[in-house]
């Protein structure tokens, strides 16, 4: 049996390992457009842009084990078209194969605005693109106007705050990160940030980059103001890469839609991490999200799937940030906050403590902040849907554990 992997990320790194762990002796090609074997992305807003993690921890695995596990890389050979088992590479080559997996990711979603091509406007997705994002903040002492206020565009401005460059956040929302936290959590990380001198501008809608003679940026233009920039970041969400699926007839509603198993609407193939808009059993609805902890899950049932297993998705999303001082894990799903309050457990002042959204006496979501080894007793009650003691669950002496 021959599998075929299309994607370069963390995702279709786990399916194959998970693959050969789970026995599997067929041929396995990695297909991807990138010039670099597998890796992970959120280091590179983080560790690997401050330049406190090298290479080694971005790739997904040490060099040389796609070779000791007879895995095909083929890099900088994207897929152009899958049809009749077939998958076709831009180089001409095709790959025929019994089994495939989707794991084409997402795409940062670009400034739409005059200007927008100027030398020195930015976004992040890959190793080469935080090569060229570190080169530019190092040494500090540039005016960098990031737009957009998500936990990319956060991560990007601490980044170049500690690096000693002048930040500015343009944001069309009045608080940051108050779409996925609510305006409570979003105000603790526009506080963090306007102490660690970024200015953050609400509310306001880019309408122009504006480039000097040599065609280089020189400000970014909102309704009614012309902010001064050497360097522009764009952080303004992600666009899924839907279209190798789509032109394949697979079925596509805000992702590729998969069973718990990660099966698509073709038998045959299967799709995983940014674009796997899943069925989840425990959670009762399709989920979608485009984190770490997704690709990492959903590769390994893929490999499940392929080698006749029955692991399906269960665990709850999870993300995590750094921002200077701060570190926070979050676990829930969005959509399932609505209507929920908020429940502060510690010190929301000294920003150590947990955040607990409950809606109908149940944890639908929780997020610790500067609080560790917890995560996994916050992820067993929102996955149990445990009635809870809201004074309980409020007070940091009642262990999780006996709620």
């Amino acid at each position: 049996m021959r599998v075929i992997i299309i994607g370069g990320g963390l995702a279709a790194a786990t399916a194959a390992e998970g693959l050969r762990e789970r026995g599997f002796d067929g041929q396995i090609d990695v297909v991807t457009a990138e010039t670099h074997r597998p890796y992970q992305r959120p280091p590179l807003s983080k560790g690997y842009l401050l330049g406190s993690e090298g290479l080694d921890e971005v790739y997904a695995h040490p060099v040389g084990w796609e070779a000791e596990h007879d895995v095909t890389l083929h890099v900088a050979d994207p897929a152009v078209r899958i049809a009749d088992g077939v998958v076709a590479l831009e180089s001409g080559a095709e790959l025929g194969f019994d089994r495939l997996i989707l794991a084409t990711g997402a795409s940062p979603r670009p400034l739409d605005v005059p200007g927008a091509d100027a030398a020195g406007v930015r976004m992040l997705r890959t190793i080469d693109d935080a090569d060229g994002l570190r080169a530019d903040l190092l040494g500090g002492g540039r005016r960098v106007v990031l737009i957009g206020s998500g936990w990319i565009g956060l991560e990007l401005a601490a980044a170049a705050r500690e690096l000693g460059n002048d930040v500015t956040i343009v944001s069309p929302d009045r608080v940051p990160l108050a779409k996925a936290l609510g305006d409570e959590m979003g105000e603790m990380f526009l506080e963090l940030h306007r102490e660690h001198g970024v200015t953050f501008l609400p509310e306001r809608r880019v309408t122009a980059v504006e480039a000097g003679e040599n065609g280089s940026v020189v400000a970014v233009r909102t309704d009614d103001e012309s902010i001064p920039a050497d360097l522009v970041i764009v952080g303004i969400g992600a666009e899924l890469n839907t279209a190798l699926a789509e032109e394949a007839g697979l079925a596509v509603d805000n992702g590729v839609l998969v069973d718990e198993r990660m099966n698509t609407s073709v038998p045959g193939i299967l799709a995983i991490g940014d674009i796997a808009n899943a069925l989840h059993p425990v959670l009762g609805e399709r989920i979608r999200t485009e984190h770490w902890a997704t690709a990492i899950a959903t590769g390994k049932i893929a490999a499940s799937t392929i080698t006749g297993g029955d692991a399906t998705l269960d665990g709850v999303p999870y993300f995590f940030t750094d921002q200077y001082d701060l570190g926070m894990e979050f676990s829930g799903y969005a959509p399932l906050m609505t209507g929920a309050h908020l429940v502060i457990r510690g010190d929301r002042a000294g920003r150590e403590f947990i955040a607990f959204w409950v809606a109908d006496g149940r944890v639908v979501a929780g997020m610790n902040v500067n609080v560790w080894d917890v995560n996994e007793q916050v992820q067993h009650l929102i996955r149990e849907r445990v009635e809870i003691d809201e004074a309980q669950l409020a007070d940091p002496s009642v262990p999780l554990e006996e709620l």
